[in-house]
C-alpha cells in the first residue's frame, strides 16, 4: 500500500507518479503501457521543448508557470508575467530557466540589503536571526542552483559572463558556503570517487541507521574537511587544485574572521557563521541520504549506490535534485531532463535493482534511516519491474535494511588508498 500522490508534485513529477503506479498496478508487459509510457516522456520532453505549445519554463519555484497562466487576471499576465519571461529568458542560459534570474533578483533584494542595514545601519538580534533563519530556507534552492552552476559552468548567457563569474563570491557566504569549495568537492572529488571508499564523504564506512555513526559522519565534515579535501588533490599529485582548494577555503575564513575581528561580531555571526554551521549539516544529512542505500554485489554501480525521490521538496524547490541516481548517471544532464530520462531508461533501473521513493525527502528519509523505521521506508518504496512488485512490505523494508550496512574492514581497507596521477 502506497503513500497518497502528493497533490503538490510538479507536473512532471506528477506524470511520471501516475506512470510508474500505473504500471504497478498492471502484472503484464503490455504494448499498451509500452505505448503510455511513450506518451509520458514525449509530454515530459513537450514541456522542455521551446518549439512546443506546452513548453514550460519554471519562473517560480512555488508555482508552476502553467498555473499562473490559467490563473492569473489576464492584464497581470500581459502586462507582468509574460514581459518578464521573455526578458529573464534572454538572461537565463536556458529558456526554461527563468527561475535563475527570479532567485538572482531574491538574493539582490533580499540578502544583501538585510546584511548592509545589520553591519552599517542597525544592528537588532531579531533582525539578525530572521535574517540567519531566511537564509536556512534560501540555502536548498540556492545550493541546487549552485549545483547546476558548477557542473554547467553557470546559469546565464554567455553575455553575462562576468556577473555570471562573480555572484557566487557575493551569495554564497550568505547562505553558508565557502568560495568555489563546492566545485572542488563536488565536482572534482565526489563525482570522481562517487561514493566509493575514496569519497571523503563516502556513506560506506559507516552503518547508515546508527546515531553516533552519523555523528561521526558530520562531525568529520565540520572540522576535517577543510584540511582533507586539500591533502586528497596533494596526494593525487593534483597540486594546483589542492594549492586553490586550500587558498579559497582559508580566505573565506579569514574575510570572515576579520569580519568579525574589525567589523561586527554580532552581525558576523547572523550573516555568515550560523549559515555556514546550518548549511555544513544539511549537506552531510542530504549526502547521507542520497546515498544511504549501496547494495554490496555491485556497490560502484551508480544505479545501486544513489537513489531516487519523487518528492515536493526536492524536486519543485531544488532543481529536482530527487533524481540523483539520473544526475550520477549523466552529471550534465540538465535539471528538467531527469524525470525523462527516469522513464526512458526505466528498464535498466528495473534491470539494475534502482531504489525509488515517494513522499519522502532527502532529510526525512536520513530521520527514518536513524529511526531504524524500515516499514516507513517500504511503504514509501516504488517498485520499479516486476522483481519489486512482488515484493511484500517485510521484503522491501530487508531489502532496504541490507543495502545499509557498512562494508569489509577488508573491502574498504583495499579500495581506500588513493590512486596517484
Amino acid at each position: 500500500m502506497h503513500l497518497p500522490v502528493d497533490p503538490q508534485l510538479t507536473l512532471p513529477d506528477l506524470l511520471v507518479m501516475k506512470e510508474l503506479l500505473g504500471q504497478n498496478a498492471q502484472e503484464d508487459e503490455s504494448d499498451t503501457r509500452k505505448s503510455t509510457s511513450k506518451d509520458t516522456i514525449q509530454k515530459l520532453k513537450a514541456l522542455n521543448d521551446t518549439s512546443n505549445p506546452d513548453f514550460d519554463p519554471t519562473v517560480f519555484q512555488f508555482w508552476e508557470t502553467h498555473m499562473l497562466r490559467e490563473k492569473l487576471p489576464r492584464p497581470i499576465q500581459e502586462y507582468l508575467l509574460e514581459p518578464y519571461i521573455r526578458w529573464a529568458q534572454e538572461i537565463a542560459r536556458f529558456p526554461t530557466d527563468v527561475v535563475m534570474v527570479t532567485h538572482l533578483l531574491l538574493y539582490l533584494t533580499t540578502s544583501i540589503p538585510s546584511a548592509i542595514c545589520l553591519y552599517c545601519y542597525h544592528f537588532s538580534w531579531i533582525h539578525g536571526l530572521l535574517h540567519w533563519i531566511v537564509h536556512v530556507w534560501y540555502a536548498g534552492s540556492y545550493t541546487l542552483m549552485k549545483h547546476q552552476y558548477v557542473h554547467m559552468r553557470g546559469v546565464l548567457a554567455p553575455r553575462y559572463h562576468l556577473i555570471d563569474v562573480l555572484f557566487p563570491y557575493i551569495v554564497d557566504p550568505f547562505v553558508g558556503h565557502t568560495w568555489n569549495s563546492y566545485y572542488y568537492h563536488h565536482v572534482k572529488m565526489h563525482h570522481v570517487e562517487g561514493n566509493g571508499p575514496r569519497d571523503l564523504n563516502s556513506t560506506m564506512w559507516y552503518d547508515r541507521d546508527s546515531i553516533a555513526d552519523f555523528a561521526r559522519y558530520v562531525g568529520r565534515f565540520f572540522f576535517l574537511i577543510s584540511l582533507e579535501l586539500p591533502l586528497y588533490f596533494f596526494r593525487k599529485g593534483q597540486y594546483s587544485t589542492s594549492f586553490k582548494t586550500a587558498f579559497w577555503e582559508l580566505s573565506n575564513y579569514l574575510a570572515i574572521a576579520l569580519l568579525f575581528r574589525y567589523g561586527h561580531a554580532q552581525a558576523t555571526l547572523c550573516v555568515f557563521l550560523l549559515p555556514l554551521c546550518t548549511l555544513r549539516a544539511g549537506l552531510m544529512a542530504g549526502n547521507w541520504g542520497q546515498h544511504a542505500f549501496v547494495d554490496p554485489t555491485d556497490p560502484s554501480s551508480d544505479f545501486r549506490s544513489s537513489i531516487t525521490l519523487i518528492d515536493v521538496a526536492s524536486n519543485r524547490f531544488c532543481f529536482n535534485d530527487g533524481y540523483h541516481t539520473s544526475h550520477h548517471l549523466h552529471p550534465l544532464r540538465h535539471w528538467r531532463e531527469h524525470p525523462v530520462a527516469l522513464l526512458r531508461d526505466q528498464e535498466r533501473y528495473s534491470d539494475e535493482q534502482a531504489l525509488v521513493f515517494q513522499n519522502i525527502d532527502y532529510l526525512m528519509l536520513t530521520v527514518n534511516l536513524l529511526r531504524k523505521d524500515y516499514a516507513h521506508l517500504a511503504r514509501c518504496m516504488v517498485p520499479i519491474g516486476a522483481e519489486q512488485r512482488a515484493m511484500s512490505l517485510e521484503q522491501r523494508a530487508d531489502l532496504l535494511r541490507s543495502r545499509t550496512r557498512r562494508f569489509s574492514d577488508l573491502y574498504l581497507e583495499r579500495n581506500s588508498t588513493s590512486k596517484q596521477q
